[in-house]
């Protein structure tokens, strides 16, 4: 298998793998991290180097302790706007254009099938991964491809934060048929200032990615084929 081939692979399986690493790492996900590791390896979509990068993230949380692990997520992903998992995140930033989106991504899900928990916001990369694992090959990958900007900046983000999380950035970028390119990343406001009380008219794009006079392509909506109801992942 080429790493750039013209000819998408089958990733349905590890889409779900990687949707799974990036949740919540609460006693139930460590339960499942060897079934986890088996369907990565099972299915062959990524190379040989990134599924030993995927393994030790696996085995890092195996290994550490329950409190640990979970308070190092929420330090990593719930406090600060470079490394978030909510995509519009990085696109809308706080704008009233996020929740047009939001409805929009939404209404994509159920027109293939799948409806949201309760709780859940839709681009919230999780689900996104959910979402794109029911899609026929090429779809997917193009899907990916449209975001490939956010990962490129949460991948480095990750990485600027020596994070083995990182890995499943690059995965996702890999399945997309993208090379992972490290971007710049803006320094962060300290998380007290980011809750204060936001400027009036302050722009709608998100911290660490383009400023309000910049472009803000996004479009990660595809065109949807019929797709069945999410299935969990079978090793």
């Amino acid at each position: 298998m080429a790493l750039f081939s013209n000819t998408p692979v089958v990733a349905s399986k590890s889409l779900r793998v990687l949707a799974r690493l990036l949740a919540y790492p609460d006693a139930e996900l460590r339960s499942h991290l060897g079934a986890l590791r088996e369907a990565l390896h099972e299915e062959r979509a990524l190379e040989p180097l990134r599924l030993a990068e995927l393994d030790a993230l696996i085995e890092a949380l195996a290994l550490a302790p329950a409190l640990e692990t979970e308070a190092a997520y929420v330090e990593l992903f719930d406090r600060g706007r470079a490394t978030s998992l909510h995509l519009f995140e990085h696109v809308h930033g706080d704008s009233r254009d996020r929740g047009p989106a939001m409805i929009d991504l939404a209404q994509t899900y159920e027109k293939a099938g799948m409806y949201l928990a309760e709780g859940e916001m839709p681009d919230f990369l999780p689900v996104v991964l959910e979402f794109t694992s029911t899609q026929p090959p090429r779809e997917a990958r193009e899907f990916l491809a449209e975001m490939a900007h956010i990962f490129n900046a949460i991948f480095a983000a990750l990485q600027q934060r020596e994070s083995a999380y990182a890995s499943v950035l690059g995965a996702l970028l890999e399945l997309a048929g993208e090379k992972a390119q490290p971007v710049q990343i803006a320094a962060e406001e300290p998380i007290d200032a980011v809750w204060e009380e936001p400027v009036v008219f302050d722009g709608c794009s998100s911290r660490g990615q383009a400023r309000p006079d910049q472009p803000q392509p996004i479009h990660i909506v595809p065109h949807v084929r019929k797709a069945r109801p999410t299935q969990g992942v079978q090793a």
